[in-house]
């Protein structure tokens, strides 16, 4: 192990210098979430900015994320130690990020995957176009809506529930205080359009999207989804910051194949556990369409944060079915500038498949903590232990499995 970490902290060290070299060059974008520590507990990208126009910019960024693992496993029939799990480091991820300040409150964002683990070649994940001003129609057009409403339009994940702001997206993992998503991971990337209200810690979204992970004009595949989220979120004093939401997502049963929560191409970040497959640690209730809503409270007391999930899944097609999610994370950051944390997740799945079928749940913990190097630079430490139990998996690979073990992740985002 002391090997193995010797040569974790020599690829940090190798890009430490790069990085903050390159991550000075760059110029600040408006309406704008900042990678690396600037970020963390942001949501929806503020209504405020100091940041002037100042013509044409493309802001060229990265994130590279490399763990190490030492997990074991196990199942009812020990068919899970005929391939058992070594200690090494996973395949290194790697993002390319190009963001363009276009115009006065014009911003695009795209993002390509150039290391990921479900696919071999470099791909777009995504992108979109924000608009925080009208100026490019003409110099204060609609001035008094635009100062609390965002529109973002593109192919990419839209504003459904509050986990996606604290996960990982490929090597984009410097937001994420664990390693892992959470169980039932709500992210897809599809063609939407969204508009976002502040005003005064209140928030209100209200959006659309065909529901299609992959896009085709070929009639009979003509689903439709909307979804939305209201919110307060308001810093109450220097020292208490209170956030509470609730979101819904509905999807119509025209052939969506809803992609909700299983529409990250990326995979799973523990490798080559359970089935072995590229997802496996994650649960999809594969519904083909589905009605969803999700409650995240959030609460910040100086160093102390609790970010809560409810999340209830029901399906809309014939057969019926649903599943609900409880999360909680409580994390304590300290140091000068908080640049150290510790903090634990407790993460649950149960439901069924059906009306009649039988029960399936699925239980995760993780412990573990945290260093930001510098303010674009994250190591992490985890234990992780996640099982499965009731009858809904029995006679399968999942019947009483159960792994546990040691994470160790390095991130670098600028």
């Amino acid at each position: 192990m002391k090997s193995q970490t010797k040569y974790i902290t020599a690829f940090l060290l190798a890009f430490i210098m790069g990085v903050s070299s390159a991550y000075a060059q760059q110029k600040p974008l408006q309406y704008f979430r900042a990678p690396g520590q600037a970020g963390l507990n942001v949501f929806e990208t503020p209504k405020t900015t100091d940041v002037e126009f100042d013509g044409l910019y493309v802001r060229v960024g990265g994130d590279f994320a490399l763990q190490f693992q030492g997990i074991s496993q196990d199942n009812a029939d020990n068919s899970l130690l005929v391939n058992e799990l070594a200690n090494n480091f996973n395949l290194p991820t790697a993002n390319l990020n190009l963001d363009v300040q276009l115009e006065d409150g014009l911003r695009m964002h795209l993002r390509t995957y150039l290391s990921s683990r479900h696919h071999a070649e470099a791909y777009v994940k995504g992108g979109y176009m924000q608009i925080d001003k009208l100026d490019f129609i003409s110099e204060g057009f609609a001035e008094d809506l635009m100062d609390v409403l965002t529109i973002r339009v593109g192919m990419d994940q839209y504003n459904y529930g509050d986990t996606h702001f604290r996960r990982s997206d490929n090597a984009a993992a410097i937001y994420n205080p664990f390693v892992g998503n959470y169980l039932m991971d709500s992210f897809s990337t599809e063609p939407f359009i969204e508009f976002t209200y502040q005003n005064n810690g209140i928030i209100g979204v209200i959006g659309a999207t065909n529901g299609r992970l992959n896009q085709s004009p070929v009639d009979g595949d003509n689903g439709f989804v909307t979804f939305g989220k209201l919110g307060y979120d308001k810093q109450m004093s220097d020292d208490l910051r209170f956030r509470l939401t609730g979101s819904f997502y509905n999807s119509t049963d025209k052939g969506t194949r809803d992609y909700l929560y299983g529409g990250d191409r990326a995979g799973s970040r523990y490798y080559a556990i359970l089935s072995g497959g590229d997802f496996e640690g994650r649960f999809n209730p594969r519904f083909s369409s589905q009605s969803a809503f999700q409650i995240n409270p959030f609460v910040k007391f100086q160093g102390l944060e609790f970010f809560g999930v409810y999340e209830m899944a029901s399906n809309n097609g014939t057969g019926g079915g649903s599943f609900s999610q409880i999360g909680a994370e409580v994390l304590y950051r300290f140091g000068s500038a908080e640049d150290f944390y510790i903090g634990g997740r407790y993460n649950t799945v149960t439901g069924e498949s059906a009306d009649n079928a039988p029960t399936q749940t699925v239980d995760r913990i993780n412990v573990g903590a945290g260093w930001f190097l510098t303010s674009n630079v994250l190591t992490k430490l985890e234990y992780v232990s996640q099982s499965y139990s009731d009858d809904g998996w029995n006679t399968t690979v999942y019947e009483d499995a159960e792994f546990s073990g040691i994470m160790l992740e390095a991130v670098i985002s600028f």
